[in-house]
């Protein structure tokens, strides 16, 4: 038993031997490389240290940022602080009319200076942050007047650059989103102009504090020359600065980023004003079409009613609600009447020709009967229809011819000879139906009746007046709103 223990404690101490010198062997590398190192000798897979990481003075130190209340402006209870603003718009995103406002990129930058961020360089440059060094210090506290959204872009980072100089002058800038409302004026829509503005002020400070201006005036605003709306083309960008007031809590520093906007045409001439005249010009063509086609022109003026009422439903469908009237209303609206007095119009000449048929079918029944009464008297054949002068005869079996009997013109039943057995068979009778009636009023008459069978004299003057007065309309439309 004694041998069994000593042979295990031989073991564990030949273990404890080896692992000792494999510690010395470990330690002994280490040691040698460090000391190459520092005599300048290449390490090959090793790590190299990156001094840049390691700073001697930290920022917050170097800025002296815990040594001051950044809770309050620079110079505090002194004059305001000089606040320079300037803006580089990067796009003009959208217009909306439904909406009245607009959308817009851009880069907003202000310029001030605080002495408490100072710092002692040998080479006085300057020094760049990112946000979060923002949320240490003091900034200007701007906001955008009649804003409906706003925001800073956070990609991949928040968009916010921070510059300080030795002097204590900063520069701060951000990327900034906002919609902004627009009081646009639709009374010369779609031949208008609108002028949208976006203001800045700050929110806390009053004049007496802060003093907001255009750093460079005039050449403070900026933009890019890419900058483009389907609708719209962008005329000029300006700048303007006044003093707001409010009741409550004094003057503020206004700044105003103006911009005007000139609506393209062409897209509402192929979209409005082409289909309604079109829609005016096709419903003259039924002033060509015979009056007794119901059908035809009853489909026709229905259609371009129909049409013209849907014109006028889209255009609006995409105009905000407002209580006066646009250009555009005049032009469809007076397209819509002239549809409209072109479907009146055939309603008259049909109520017209109705009662002017009734009136003839009345006079043609009255002659006949006329004519019937006289033949009865006279046991005579009726003469119904016959417009001219002449003599009938009349045969004993009950057919008559016309012949000449001017050397009977004047006689009366009376003066006529006594019939004799020779003619017996025959009986002459002189009937005069129109004495007054001459060849040339003949003709005339004939015409006129012609005329009304085929075409109604208010079809006649209505494909003159219509096309004259839609001409005359435009040209006084166009001159006043172009």
């Amino acid at each position: 038993m004694p041998y069994y223990i000593k042979f295990l404690f031989l073991i564990f101490c030949l273990i404890l031997i080896g692992e000792c010198r494999k510690h010395k062997s470990r330690k002994r590398r280490w040691s040698g490389a460090v000391e190459s190192h520092k005599h300048g000798a290449p390490l090959t897979g090793k790590k190299i240290v990156d001094n840049t990481k390691s700073h001697k003075v930290k920022t917050d130190h170097l800025l002296r940022v815990d040594d001051h209340d950044f809770t309050m402006r620079p110079a505090f209870a002194g004059p305001a602080v000089p606040v320079g603003v300037d803006v580089q718009v990067e796009s003009l995103d959208s217009i909306s009319e439904v909406d009245m406002d607009f959308t817009m990129t851009l880069y907003l930058r202000h310029y001030w200076k605080d002495e408490r961020l100072s710092f002692p360089s040998t080479t006085n440059k300057s020094m760049t942050f990112d946000g979060r060094l923002v949320k240490k210090i003091w900034v200007p506290d701007v906001f955008f007047v009649h804003s409906k959204r706003s925001f800073i872009h956070d990609t991949t980072t928040e968009n916010i650059m921070l510059r300080v100089f030795p002097d204590g002058h900063v520069l701060y800038s951000l990327r900034v989103t906002v919609t902004a409302a627009c009081n646009m004026d639709f009374s010369r829509f779609p031949l208008d102009s609108q002028t949208c503005t976006l203001e800045l002020e700050s929110y806390a400070y009053t004049d007496e504090d802060l003093m907001l201006y255009w750093k460079s005036g005039d050449e403070s605003l900026s933009t890019d020359d890419r900058i483009s709306l389907s609708q719209f083309l962008i005329q000029k960008f300006h700048t303007t600065s006044r003093l707001a007031f409010y009741s409550s809590t004094g003057w503020y520093n206004r700044l105003y980023i103006n911009f005007t906007l000139r609506r393209h045409i062409f897209f509402f001439l192929l979209q409005t004003y082409f289909p309604a005249t079109l829609m005016v010009m096709l419903s003259w063509v039924s002033f060509w079409i015979d009056r007794r086609a119901v059908p035809a022109r009853v489909s026709l003026g229905i259609t371009t009613v129909l049409t013209m009422s849907t014109i006028i439903t889209g255009v609006n469908a995409s105009m905000p609600r407002v209580s006066y009237i646009k250009a555009v209303d005049i032009y469809l609206w007076v397209s819509f009447v002239f549809v409209f007095l072109s479907v009146l119009e055939y309603a008259a000449v049909n109520y017209l020709t109705t009662v002017r048929d009734g009136k003839d079918r009345k006079l043609r029944e009255k002659a006949r009967e006329q004519s019937l009464s006289l033949a009865r008297e006279q046991s005579l054949p009726c003469t119904c229809g016959m417009s001219h002068t002449g003599t009938v005869m009349v045969d004993g079996d009950g057919t008559y011819s016309e012949a000449d009997t001017n050397s009977l013109a004047g006689y009366t039943r009376a003066d006529a000879p006594e019939d004799t057995p020779e003619k017996q068979e025959h009986m002459v009778v002189h009937l005069t139906l129109d004495n007054e009636s001459t060849g040339t009023k003949k003709k005339a008459r004939f015409r006129s009746f012609s005329l009304m069978q085929n075409t109604h004299a208010i079809d006649t003057y209505s494909r003159m007046i219509f096309p004259g007065s839609y001409i005359i309309f435009n040209l006084i439309y166009w001159s006043a709103y172009c």
